[in-house]
């Protein structure tokens, strides 16, 4: 399986470019066999205002953690089909399916995977979900990590684990050299008190010599699963220079919303969802949308393989909307070309597109054939509402298309 996912991986991540850079890019696509996003970076609410979710709707997605896919579920679609190339994001999205219908309560599923640090976690897999994952899940989450199985992150604390928790880690270690304690934040009552904890603590450990000198290197963000394509991206945004972007980045996933509505701040900033009876999830970990989730589960897949490659296999005129995530900012222009070549055959009237980017503008047009592209209009209301209400705050744009036939 793995020699068989790195092709894939190697095939999306690899472009034309220098030595430096495709020596970076084989080793960003390697990383990728592992877990890089326990948790999904992509706000689900605003996919799901956006997406205005119906019983007909047959969705697919890039599965990523696969957070997007399990809330997707809460609204009750005819389908959701996930793809992703990364083993490990299949063997994830497979646990939490499995898990959704063979748990036994909410409070049991929530302990899982709201809280994923406590021992009994164990007992929890092997009683109820082991028995019913497939075979190739089980065998990733039994199989070894050094010395540990894998599933003993569910024990461990999931959320710290994969290369995004490692990344924040080194956040976190970077924020003590500064002397910055984020127990304030964490507490505000109140943007204003969110903004000048940003003001004084954060904005200045962009002018640490370390933060800067980081920041130079591509590889910096491979953590944030931010290949140097995309990087290239981000640095345009900032004339260059990558630091200005990622500094109003942060000040937005930490002063545009507040802090006990947005769970995205309390992974970044307190490595685990905010333990408050009332705390902010997301919304497949939400007790209110648990029976709607256990419901609709089996109408959920998720499979290894690229997105492209899935929509080949499907009929004619037979999805409603479709989730890239990111995944566009990894293309090369044949890559778009034969994307939105599947995405136009598989939609119907109607069907919506919706996707992320690490620049603020729209990366399409001049890109993807006009024969194609041609016949998609973009919503740029929906498109700028979504852009500034994601909660996540590490992109620059939310965009949405819509077929016209």
């Amino acid at each position: 399986m793995n020699s068989s996912a790195q092709a894939q991986l190697d095939a999306a991540v690899l472009q034309d470019g220098d030595a430096a850079t495709g020596w970076l890019e084989r080793l960003f696509s390697r990383l990728f066999l592992g877990l890089v996003y326990p948790q999904i970076w992509e706000d689900p609410v605003v996919d799901m205002e956006a997406l205005e979710i119906s019983a007909e709707d047959n969705l697919v997605c890039i599965a990523s953690g696969s957070c997007n896919l399990m809330s997707y579920l809460t609204a009750g679609p005819a389908s959701v089909t996930a793809v992703d190339l990364s083993p490990a994001h299949v063997a994830l999205g497979k646990l939490k399916l499995t898990a959704a219908q063979a748990l036994p309560d909410y409070a049991a599923f929530y302990q899982f995977f709201g809280r994923a640090d406590l021992a009994s976690n164990a007992v929890l897999y092997e009683r109820y979900i082991q028995p019913k994952l497939d075979p190739g899940a089980r065998a990733f989450w039994q199989g070894r990590q050094l010395i540990n199985r894998r599933i003993t992150l569910f024990q461990k604390g999931l959320y710290k684990y994969g290369l995004l928790g490692r990344f924040l880690g080194a956040v976190h270690l970077v924020a003590r050299l500064g002397r910055v304690n984020f127990a304030p934040l964490l507490a505000a009552r109140s943007l204003q008190e969110q903004q000048a904890f940003f003001d004084q603590k954060i904005s200045p450990l962009f002018d640490m010599w370390l933060v800067r000198r980081l920041a130079g290197f591509r590889a910096a963000l491979f953590g944030l699963g931010i290949p140097p394509a995309q990087y290239d991206k981000l640095a345009a945004d900032g004339g260059g220079d990558v630091l200005p972007v990622l500094r109003e980045r942060v000040r937005k996933l930490m002063c545009d919303t507040p802090i006990r509505d947005n769970y995205f701040a309390w992974q970044a900033f307190a490595r685990g969802y905010d333990p408050a009876p009332d705390g902010s999830l997301p919304p497949y970990l939400q007790q209110r949308n648990f029976q709607a989730l256990r419901d609709y589960a089996d109408r959920g897949r998720i499979v290894n393989r690229s997105l492209t490659d899935q929509l080949a296999q499907e009929p004619d005129s037979s999805k409603q909307g479709y989730i890239l995530l990111d995944a566009q900012d990894w293309m090369n222009d044949s890559q778009l070309n034969a994307l939105w070549q599947q995405i136009t055959r598989t939609a119907t009237p109607g069907a919506k597109v919706i996707f992320r980017t690490g620049g603020a503008d729209d990366i399409l047009p001049g890109r993807v054939s006009p024969d194609i592209l041609g016949r998609w209009a973009y919503d740029a209301e929906v498109s700028k509402r979504g852009s500034k209400q994601d909660r996540s705050a590490i992109y620059g744009g939310f965009h949405l298309y819509r077929f016209q036939g």
